[in-house]
């Protein structure tokens, strides 16, 4: 008969402890977001733009000179500062699970080795309440993170940036100070952590073309041009949802 360690107990527990979490995230998720990504009680919220994006595509660029020249606020890593805030949480633990890959080790152990560590779910649950909370004053711009699945699109437009491999990978080297090799691999990490992220917690293929309004090559078309397109869609689509709101 095999010897059981003083250890296990503990990290039996904890797993315990961790699987009685996810139950219980699934139904504050569930609250709070609504099955299909529609909120249930539909509290007032204001207009957003939310951009989905390709590695290296050059989205949260695009981002900022779309707040320019709207006078919107761009919400992107900033998140985290706010979630970090308003929870008080660290913001290098909330970099830790920020749109990558969730491990069942770290979620199952890393609160019971580190007190300090979050789980993904408790950072999705976090994440879901402070975008709902500034969406609800409008104007705003949203980048990744699955923030158009926590928000009904009648009051948005959602956004997907995509470029060409070769000019993503060139932008990672330039940024990253990297070679191609080493780029290459940072952008498939960093591609796979954001589809799973999104996969995982809203139940969506971030690469579906059905799920944006606009789907935009901005290699092909550049930064000013895509940003003039995005605001021209959703002048439109904002006068449109107006329309029918009226109508009825």
């Amino acid at each position: 008969m095999r010897v059981q360690t003083p250890m296990e107990p503990k990290v039996f527990a904890a797993a315990e402890r961790q699987m009685k979490a996810w139950a219980m995230t699934e139904e504050i998720a569930g609250r709070e977001i609504g099955v299909h990504g529609h909120h249930r009680t539909h509290p007032p919220l204001g207009h957003y733009i939310s951009i989905s994006r390709e590695v290296g595509a050059g989205g949260s660029e695009l981002a900022a000179r779309l707040g320019q020249r709207l006078g919107w606020e761009v919400m992107d890593r900033n998140l985290l500062d706010q979630v970090a805030e308003r929870y008080r949480l660290s913001k290098s633990m909330l970099e830790l699970v920020d749109e990558t890959t969730s491990n069942w080790a770290f979620d199952i152990l890393g609160a019971w080795v580190d007190p300090k560590l979050i789980s993904h779910e408790k950072y999705v649950v976090h994440l879901a309440r402070v975008v709902l909370s500034r969406a609800r004053k409008g104007n705003v711009i949203f980048v990744g993170r699955g923030a158009q699945f926590l928000l009904p699109r009648d009051h948005g437009l959602a956004v997907r940036i995509i470029a060409e491999e070769k000019y993503r990978l060139s932008r990672i080297m330039q940024q990253g100070n990297l070679d191609e090799a080493a780029a290459r691999r940072w952008m498939a990490d960093a591609e796979r952590g954001r589809n799973e992220f999104v996969r995982q917690f809203f139940r969506r293929d971030l690469n579906d073309p059905h799920l944006y309004d606009l789907v935009i090559r901005v290699d092909r078309l550049g930064t000013e041009a895509a940003a003039d397109m995005i605001v021209a869609a959703y002048d439109r689509v904002m006068a449109e949802s107006e329309a029918a709101a009226a109508g009825n």
